[in-house]
Parts: C-alpha cells; structure tokens; sequence
C-alpha cells in the first residue's frame, strides 16, 4: 500500500456541541455578540477545511491553514509548513479517488482566540480496498480577523 495513502488522512485535520467558558458566561451583551460572531465564524473555518479536503478543494484546503501549519499523520509522519503539508497530501487532491467522512466527538473554542475539534475520521479508497480511521484533533487560532488550522494530529485506530 502507498504510503502516502496511508498518510494522507491526517492532513485535515477536523461537530456536535459548542462549549461555553465561565468567563463567557459573564460577559456582557456586546461581548457575548463578538463571541457569537467569532463561534459563527469560526464554524464556517472548520466546515471549509473538512469539506474542502472531502471536495478535494486544494485551493480552500490552502486557504483555512496557517503558513506554519504542522500535521502529524497518524503513521507518525510529521509535515511542518503549508506547502510541506500540500506536498503531503497531493496524490489526495489529484487523484480525487478517496472518500473522506468524519463524525465531530467534541468541540472547545475559546472566545476569538483559539479551537480545538476532537473527529472520528475515515478515509477510504474502494479502488484499492483501502480502509483508515484515526482519531483526529484540529487546533485552529484566531489570527487577523479570520481563523486559521494551525495544527493536527492523527491517531491510528484501524487499518485495513
């Protein structure tokens, strides 16, 4: 099996409920709207980067990540960089054979500040009877008035 294949699913790193600080809780009206806004915002971030690698959308793909971004594929295979990360995963976009599905287990954002997004992903390519699901965590940073995916990390659960 090609390992890039293997690999491939941890470059996305990333829905089912939003978690609420005590510090928001005690926000005021202005606040919490800025607050609202940010979670919306960051809502349409996180679906743009799992739908576009789904889409095989490189260009959205592209435009979600930090330039800094690291992924560590869940074959411990560690790409630090946006283009190292878009090397990675070239064979995904290109070759527009796989399935890529993912269930939201938990969801943390702090403020306008920081995310982080738990997903129980599979990526399958039934031409090859490729199966893998990994467990994979997003973290995303609020960065000049727009949300960024600056890490994520896979973890093997099945391979076949």
């Amino acid at each position: 099996m090609n390992r890039t294949l293997v690999a491939t699913v941890g470059a996305v790193g990333f829905l089912a409920c939003l978690t609420t600080t005590t510090a928001e809780a005690n926000w005021t009206g202005d606040d919490r709207d800025s607050a609202r806004g940010c979670a919306r915002s960051f809502d349409a971030t996180q679906r743009a980067d799992m739908e576009s690698f789904r889409d095989f959308d490189a260009a959205t793909f592209r435009a979600v990540h930090a330039r800094d971004a690291v992924s560590i594929y869940p074959t411990g295979e560690r790409h630090v960089g946006l283009e190292a990360i878009m090397a990675a995963a070239k064979n995904h976009f290109t070759n527009k054979n796989a399935v890529w599905s993912w269930t939201e287990l938990s969801r943390r954002v702090d403020g306008c500040r920081s995310a982080v997004i738990t997903y129980d992903a599979t990526y399958d390519i039934p031409k090859y009877e490729y199966h893998q699901r990994a467990l994979t965590v997003v973290t995303y940073v609020y960065e000049h008035g727009r949300w960024l995916a600056v890490m994520d990390q896979g973890t093997l659960l099945e391979l076949s």
